[in-house]
């Protein structure tokens, strides 16, 4: 079954990695839905969202820090 979630209160948030050196190529994310993490393109805020469940964006982290992603 899809669920739609209403994410017009979202507040997102860029990695604090993300300076503005890399032309803007950075994704947000909002901590606002327990069990779920959106994640969307930040130069396309109106665009879509990807959603994670904690066990996918745990993963997508662990191989962010790995450098295997």
């Amino acid at each position: 079954m899809r669920v739609t979630r209403d994410l017009s209160t979202a507040r997102w948030r860029k990695s604090s990695y993300s300076d503005g050196q890399q032309g803007g190529a950075c994704v947000e994310v909002s901590d606002d839905f327990p069990g779920s993490v959106p994640v969307r393109d930040s130069k396309n805020t109106t665009g879509p969202v990807l959603m994670l469940d904690g066990v996918a964006w745990q993963l997508f982290i662990d191989g962010i820090k790995d450098r295997s992603l």
